[in-house]
């Protein structure tokens, strides 16, 4: 049962958690939508289909922005308590720091089972689809993929030209279209305009052309005969697509139950079975760090006193991206063999581990310890002979 006490720090937690959430989120969304538009525009895919790649995508970075929300939620939470002297009432009746963190865990563990479930079993099958997308971009199987202004090739004996197009690849103008039969006969049409018909057949398509010539040439022909017209239909057999592959193809499409299958098979070679161990190890090492980033909430949202320093904040978001690299850098280091993936990825986490315990130690347990202070006052000195140095400097320039 949540006490009086509990909801109100529920509260505050819950509105910095989300906002820190969505923005991490969107930052991240809006950095891959510039790409993803460059890749569509240049693979002649219609632009809706990015909207589909993003989605595809959320889960993804849905998993980055949670340790970040939940971390900068705890932080802010706490630091506005300590900067308004409540995290002082709460000690002064009896209130200990393990006690209040009570809801930060309720949350923690909560998001961590959350963020298990996305990278476990959510961002595999996700990043399957986004894959997929991508191959049907580049093999065309989305359509629209008629270049203006290029020659386009439509299978192994057709090969188009337009000028402009118009409704999503469907209405074209300015076209050229040469065709090659396997007896030597070739077919040239230019046309004013033409449009694309479905048929019932699904490999094959009517271009249906409007005002334009038609050239016919063959091995028996003495000269090409050349007709001129104001409608005809152009059959064009749509080229083969080649099925795209079955799931789990990369390691980032495998579940955390394959990951742990194929790492341990013995029939497999050791480079996969490496790299899979490596991604396995790599997805808990970054749930259970969510798990420690409460003790570091709170060992970095306490300022020392008489004073209001933003220090915490920063170095909070600096050693959790850190932390993120240095898993990443290992997860490479594991997969090429050249450490054991087990070692690789929980050595950090260890490392990391006993450095916010300590942190938070000295916090609830040193009197008058602060993790931090020595590291704000090594900033406000340097901040002040900045500024004395700055007070000399533009005077002397004022009088020059």
């Amino acid at each position: 049962m949540l006490s009086a006490a509990d909801r109100y720090i529920a509260r505050l937690i819950a509105a910095p958690l989300f906002a820190c959430l969505v923005i991490a989120a969107l930052l991240l969304v809006l950095d891959k939508m510039r790409r993803l538009f460059d890749f569509v525009v240049s693979e002649g895919g219609p632009v809706s289909v990015v909207w589909r790649m993003l989605a595809n995508l959320l889960p993804e970075y849905l998993s980055l922005g949670i340790p970040i929300g939940l971390l900068l939620g705890i932080l802010l939470a706490f630091r506005r308590i300590a900067l308004s002297s409540e995290l002082d009432a709460f000690r002064a009746i009896g209130q200990s720091y393990g006690r209040l963190l009570r809801t930060p865990y309720l949350y923690a563990i909560a998001l961590a089972l959350v963020n298990l479930a996305i990278v476990g079993y959510v961002q595999p099958y996700a990043r399957y689809a986004y894959e997929g997308l991508r191959f049907e971009l580049r093999s065309g199987a989305l359509g629209a993929s008629i270049k203006v202004g290029e020659f386009t090739h439509l299978g192994k004996r057709m090969t188009m030209r337009i000028e402009k197009s118009s409704n999503n690849g469907r209405d074209l103008s300015g076209i050229f279209v040469m065709g090659e039969g396997k007896d030597g006969k070739t077919l040239a049409v230019t046309a004013e305009k033409g449009t694309f018909l479905a048929t019932d057949d699904p490999d094959t398509i009517i271009l249906r052309l409007a005002n334009g010539v038609l050239v016919h040439d063959a091995p028996s022909f003495k000269t090409p005969r050349i007709l001129s017209f104001t409608g005809h239909d152009l059959p064009i057999d749509l080229p083969k697509i080649e099925a795209f592959r079955n799931r789990g193809g990369k390691d980032r499409e495998l579940t955390i139950p394959e990951l742990a299958r194929v790492g341990n098979d013995p029939r497999v070679s050791k480079m996969i079975r490496d790299e899979t161990r490596a991604n396995f190890h790599f997805r808990l090492v970054e749930v259970a760090m969510m798990l420690l980033l409460p003790l570091l909430a709170v060992a970095l949202a306490v300022p020392p006193k008489r004073s209001s320093s933003s220090l915490g904040v920063f170095l909070s978001i600096v050693m959790v991206v850190a932390y993120h690299k240095v898993n990443e850098y290992a997860e490479s280091m594991g997969s090429l063999g050249l450490i054991d993936p087990f070692y690789a990825l929980w050595l950090p986490f260890l490392a990391f581990a006993a450095l916010i315990c300590w942190m938070y130690y000295t916090v609830a347990y040193v009197p008058g310890g602060q993790p931090i202070g020595a590291l704000e006052r090594s900033f406000a000195k340097l901040g002040t002979g900045f500024r004395r140095m700055m007070a000399k400097f533009l005077p002397s320039l004022a009088g020059s």
